[in-house]
C-alpha cells in the first residue's frame, strides 16, 4: 500500500491510498475555498450521562446533489470536487462539515471507489482489502491525537438511512469520549467476568458456534451470526475467532479473510428481498475498544451490520418505544433472519 498525504485548498488533510507503490499523486485543489470554521460542543445528558455533540454548522452541508455535481467523484475539466485527481482507488479526507471538530475529536470521509455507480459490494477483494488497510491506518493515526478516546469506522448506505451523498463512502469518527454503546458493553463484560471468570466476547462466539442456528457463515478466522436478541429486522455481527481489541491487532490471515467475508455479507444483504427490490439500505459499524481503556484487551473487535428494511417495500421506523424509551421491538425472528441470509449465499 502506498499512502500519499496532501491538503485541500482550505487546509483540510486529504490522503490517497493506492495498491501500487509507483503511483504518483500530484494534483492540486484549485478551488478558492475559505478555511473551514466549525466548532462542536460536547454536552452531557443530565439524566443518563450520555454525551451529545452540538454541531449547528452542519445545517448547510451538501444534500443529495445531482450526479454531475457529486463532490466525491474525481475532478474533471469544468467540474471541481473534494478529490483533485482524475481517478483514485481509496481516498480519506477531513469532513468539510464535521460533527466533531475544534479540538473535540475529528471526522473523516472515506471514499471506497471513484465509480459513482458502484457500492462497496461491487468492489474487488483487492480493493476491499485496501479499504481495510486505510481503516487500520486511520485508526492508528487518529487514536494518537490528543483527547481521542475511541475510533469508529462506519458506512451508511441508502436514502432510507439518511445518506446525503449516494457515492459509495463511509466515515471515521475520532470520539473525545467513550460512546454509550461501548460503555454498555464494557459494563456487561465486567459483570460477566465477575460472575463467571470468563470473557463475554469469547463466550458469546462459543455459544453461537455451538448452537449454529443463528450462524450465517463461518470461515477459518471469522464467524458471522444474527444475535440472539437482534434489534433490527436483519442484523449480523461479524467476530474474529481470536479476540482482538481493534483492527490494528488482526494478523495477516484474519485480515485477508476479513475482506472476503465482509464482501460476502454485503452481497447477501442485497439478495435478502429478491432481485426486483432496490439495493438494501444498511449501516455497517466497526466496534473497536477505546484506546484509553486500561483493560481494552477484554473488549472484542466486531462488525455490526444491519438494515432498516423489514420486508419488501417496508421499513422499520424507530417509533415510540425505540426512540422514546430505547426499548426495541423486532418484527423478524433472529433465527428466521439467519436462515434467510444462509439461503441467499452465492445466489
Amino acid at each position: 500500500m502506498k499512502k500519499t498525504v496532501t491538503t485541500l485548498a482550505d487546509g483540510r488533510e486529504l490522503i490517497y491510498y493506492d495498491t501500487r507503490d509507483d503511483t504518483v499523486r500530484t494534483a492540486v485543489d484549485p478551488r478558492p475555498l475559505a478555511p473551514v470554521v466549525s466548532r462542536s460542543e460536547i454536552r452531557y445528558d443530565e439524566l443518563t450521562g450520555d454525551p451529545v455533540a452540538i454541531a449547528s454548522h452542519r445545517q448547510t452541508r451538501t444534500h443529495l446533489p445531482p450526479a454531475d455535481a457529486c463532490p466525491l467523484c474525481p475532478a474533471r475539466a469544468g467540474r471541481e470536487s473534494e478529490i483533485p485527481e482524475e481517478s483514485y482507488e481509496v481516498v480519506v479526507f477531513e469532513n468539510r462539515f464535521p460533527s466533531l471538530s475544534g479540538g473535540v475529536g475529528r471526522c473523516e470521509v472515506v471514499c471506497f471507489t471513484d465509480d459513482h455507480t458502484d457500492s462497496f459490494a461491487d468492489l474487488t477483494e483487492e480493493r476491499a482489502a485496501l479499504v481495510l488497510d486505510a481503516w487500520t491506518d486511520r485508526t492508528a493515526e487518529l487514536s494518537a491525537l490528543p483527547g481521542v478516546e475511541q475510533v469508529y469506522c462506519f458506512e451508511n448506505r441508502g436514502a432510507e438511512i439518511g445518506v446525503t451523498l449516494p457515492h459509495a463512502h463511509g466515515q471515521i469518527y475520532a470520539f473525545p469520549y467513550v460512546t454509550p454503546r461501548t460503555a454498555a458493553m464494557r459494563r456487561r463484560t465486567d459483570e460477566h467476568g465477575a460472575a463467571t471468570g470468563r470473557n463475554l466476547f469469547d463466550d458469546l462466539v462459543a455459544r453461537e458456534r455451538a448452537d449454529a442456528e443463528r450462524v450465517v457463515l463461518e470461515t477459518e478466522h471469522w464467524i458471522a451470526f444474527v444475535p440472539y436478541a437482534a434489534h433490527w429486522p436483519y442484523e449480523v455481527h461479524l467476530h474474529p475467532k481470536r479476540r482482538v481489541p481493534d483492527l490494528l491487532a488482526l494478523d495477516g490471515a484474519a485480515r485477508t479473510e476479513c475482506a472476503q467475508v465482509y464482501l460476502e455479507l454485503l452481497r447477501r444483504f442485497d439478495r435478502i428481498f429478491g432481485p426486483d427490490e432496490p439495493p438494501t439500505p444498511y449501516i455497517a459499524a466497526w466496534h473497536q475498544a477505546p484506546f484509553t481503556d486500561e483493560r481494552r484487551e477484554d473488549l472484542g473487535l466486531h462488525l455490526e451490520l444491519f438494515t432498516v428494511r423489514r420486508a419488501s417495500g417496508k421499513l422499520k421506523f424507530l417509533a415510540g418505544t425505540e426512540s422514546g424509551m430505547g426499548a426495541f421491538m423486532n418484527d423478524v425472528r433472529p433465527e428466521d433472519a439467519a436462515r434467510r441470509l444462509r439461503e441467499v449465499a452465492g445466489a
